[in-house]
């Protein structure tokens, strides 16, 4: 089993390894990582805290922050060394696999076939090229680890056995959520392959044998549930939502078998999918689930891997509206090891009587992995930096508007200003009126000194949407910068109202009561802002601007020396404390 183990470790590093030399990649792995300060420090006591005590990019996963921390102690900000550790959890998960399914079969090779797909795969590349996607191999080791627990807890059951059931799920959850249909992965596992369901009177006891994991279970979705945003504002007709579920179980199956095309933020249709995709998709399931069904005395796997597949993707079905996108490849980490598993129990024992099975099997088992293997590897190149990433969702869809609005981001980033807005008007050709892409967009025209179409553009995406904080911010900068002070004013107030713990808008507002005259004012709402975000260098810095211009020097100098101790390079905060030194002398 040990060489197994090594063959698969090696398999992975061959398609995975590149990523060694990858850099992050401008979506997510910004909030995550690359521009979060409090990981970006590393572990500490107070940082583990934190992780338990907040959210990263919508998700309560105190672990995953913790392995983050923990990369940035050890590599700093290098991005390699991120990728190679998500690389080697990946290859500990298609070792762990392997042992965990050898365990309750007894089957070797069919154990081995289903690890070697599951490490190679290109649907794998998201999962582990992408440095946010720790959760997903973070999660999947500790999901293994907890079935492998279960296991020796069925055979010989005993208190500490189940306590590392217990603990080893809890670590599987504060991971990832999605982890959370775990109980009833535990009881298909019990029909087949335990053999645990011989009498129908055993399934309540069953049930009841996971009543501490469904706890775990419940109170991780109420925790996530309670996360700000993480129940999206946006919330498409049922029907769509059951439409679109629906279509994407059955997009993952041929991706399975002949993985092309794969890329990042599958598009939703704008209007739910076509009523023939629906129907078409409702009448397979339906009729893979009968087979199933109908099989589960002679073929057990089946329904068990069949089932298996159907409730991992529910969490992030869409139906009930906890993700935008019931479709990516990043989601079939777990799935899709239901489907493998019965797909290789059903092709050996379909071929059982063939005379020459086993040459045939092996000659097609290296051909496939050679194959997905080779197909991985294509797949994970592209997540070699972003404008790769991006350039290949919309070679193979054109019409990607997330591809579009985050490449243009990318252009924005970098100052390519004139193909960022080429890209935005791309996203709004496939997206009309959509106000963040109308105020991303607003605000690259105003840079790029086309300012006669920024104007109507952030006012459009107020109008559209003038709950959003954000359309008003944005809207109230660009009125300031052309002086048009007392619009901007009403517009920071309105962001105000809406998000009153803003501090950039405060600190804005500052600027503006500033330029009118309203020093008294202006002190008021930078004073709001350091309060609220006290490491905010502009605002100490504009703090002790306005406090200078009415002569309070001691209160001045303190605020540009915590600009400073903040931005130690910022050479006008500096040359201002000196010049407030200087006065406190004079007047001494």
């Amino acid at each position: 089993m040990v060489w197994v183990c090594v063959f698969l470790a090696l398999a992975v590093l061959a398609v995975f390894g590149q990523t060694a030399g990858f850099g992050f990649i401008d979506y997510d792995d910004n909030l995550n990582v690359f521009d979060n300060p409090v990981v970006q420090q590393g572990l500490s006591a107070k940082s583990v805290v934190w992780a338990f005590t907040h959210t990263q990019v919508l998700n309560w996963i105190p672990l995953t922050t913790l392995s983050h921390m923990l990369d940035c102690q050890m590599f700093g900000l290098r991005a390699g060394g991120h990728h190679l550790v998500n690389v080697l959890w990946h290859a500990a998960n298609a070792g762990l696999l392997f042992l965990v399914l050898r365990q309750m079969t007894g089957s070797f090779w069919r154990s081995a076939f289903v690890a070697a797909v599951f490490a190679v795969h290109p649907l794998r590349a998201e999962s582990v090229a992408w440095v946010s996607e720790r959760k997903d191999v973070l999660s999947v080791f500790f999901f293994l680890l907890t079935i492998g627990a279960y296991v020796r807890h069925v055979r010989r059951p005993t208190r500490a056995r189940y306590v590392a059931v217990v603990f080893f799920y809890a670590l599987a959850l504060m991971s990832k959520s999605m982890v959370a249909s775990l109980p009833f992965v535990l009881l298909l596992l019990d029909y087949w392959p335990l053999g645990r369901w011989q009498k129908p009177r055993q399934l309540p006891r069953l049930v009841a044998e996971k009543i501490p994991l469904l706890a775990l279970a419940a109170g991780s979705c109420i925790a996530l549930a309670l996360v700000p945003g993480f129940l999206q504002t946006y919330h498409p007709p049922l029907f769509d939502r059951v439409g679109n579920a629906l279509v994407a179980y059955t997009a993952y199956l041929p991706q399975m078998i002949f993985p092309r095309n794969l890329y990042i933020a599958y598009p939703l249709p704008r209007h739910g999918p076509p009523m023939w995709q629906v129907f078409l998709a409702l009448a397979f399931l339906a009729a893979v689930t009968a087979g199933a069904v109908a099989g589960r005395q002679k073929h057990p796997y089946l329904l068990m891997g069949w089932l298996w597949y159907l409730g991992m993707l529910v969490p992030v079905m869409g139906v009930v509206q906890l993700a935008l996108f019931p479709h990516e490849d990043r989601y079939s980490y777990l799935p899709g090891i239901g489907l493998l598993v019965a797909g290789t129990w059903a092709a050996a024992d379909l071929t059982a009587g063939w005379k020459h099975q086993r040459v045939v099997l092996g000659s097609v088992m290296v051909a496939a992995i050679g194959a997905l293997s080779v197909c991985g590897y294509i797949q994970t190149s592209y997540w070699k930096d972003t404008e790769t990433l991006w350039n290949h969702a919309l070679a193979c869809n054109p019409e990607n508007t997330v591809a579009h609005f985050s490449l243009a981001n990318e252009f924005a980033l970098h100052g390519k200003l004139d193909q960022a807005i080429a890209q935005y008007r791309l996203a709004l050709r496939t997206d009309p009126g959509n106000p963040v892409i109308l105020n991303s967009l607003s605000q690259v025209l105003a840079l790029n000194d086309k300012d006669d179409t920024a104007l109507p553009r952030y006012q459009k995406a107020v109008e559209l949407q003038p709950g959003d904080a954000n359309a008003h911010l944005n809207l109230a900068d660009f009125l300031q910068k052309h002086g048009k002070m007392d619009e901007a004013i009403i517009q920071y107030h309105q962001a105000l109202q809406i998000d009153p713990k803003d501090a950039s808008a405060y600190n804005n507002l500052g600027k503006a009561l500033g330029m009118k005259g309203q020093d008294a004012a202006a002190i008021a709402q930078y004073e709001k802002a350091v309060e609220l975000q006290p490491g905010y260098a502009d605002a100490h810095f504009n703090l002790g601007n306005r406090l200078l211009s009415q002569g309070k020097l001691d209160q001045a100098i303190a605020h540009y020396r915590k600009a400073l101790e903040i931005n130690p390079n910022d050479a006008q905060a500096r040359n201002n404390l000196n010049k407030a030194l200087q006065l406190q002398r004079v007047n001494k």
